[in-house]
């Protein structure tokens, strides 16, 4: 990873809630409100953009954690933002504070951790698993090793 990401840099992406983005589980629209797996998407989104510019040619990053506490709804129509700011980096993981805001306020906040790892090794990581047993269980999966 190239230098220059530092504690308290941030960036953030911005979008209207569309009637695609709802509540729905099983197909079936639960609220006509923002989903916590969408809001959830737009912050992997704010901290991926945070890192790329400062990811190596030959480096890739995947999501490895999020823990996200969705605190208030966003109606479809309305414009929010997800911001990642970054906190620290242990070895190869990058910790960001995430947070999701629209015009009223804070709609969630949490902490996303993302992996570095070589394109090469992920490209052959990702190979192994479709190959993989179909029996085989996601525990063993050989994405859960740390690179």
């Amino acid at each position: 990873m190239r230098d220059g990401l530092t504690s308290g840099m941030s960036a953030t992406v911005t979008t209207v809630v569309t009637a695609d983005m709802v509540a729905r589980l099983g197909g079936q629209k639960i609220h006509p409100v923002l989903a916590t797996a969408q809001m959830i998407e737009w912050m992997e989104w704010a901290g991926r953009r945070l890192i790329l510019p400062y990811l190596e040619e030959h480096e890739d990053a995947v999501g490895y954690h999020i823990t996200v506490t969705h605190l208030a709804p966003t109606l479809v129509g309305e414009r929010f933002s997800a911001t990642a700011t970054f906190r620290t980096r242990e070895a190869s993981r990058i910790v960001a504070d995430v947070v999701a805001t629209n015009a009223r306020g804070v709609i969630g906040q949490g902490v996303f951790t993302q992996v570095l790892i070589p394109k090469a090794e992920l490209k052959r990581r990702l190979a192994e698993i479709q190959v993989q047993p179909a029996n085989q269980t996601a525990a063993e999966s050989p994405l859960d090793a740390d690179p």
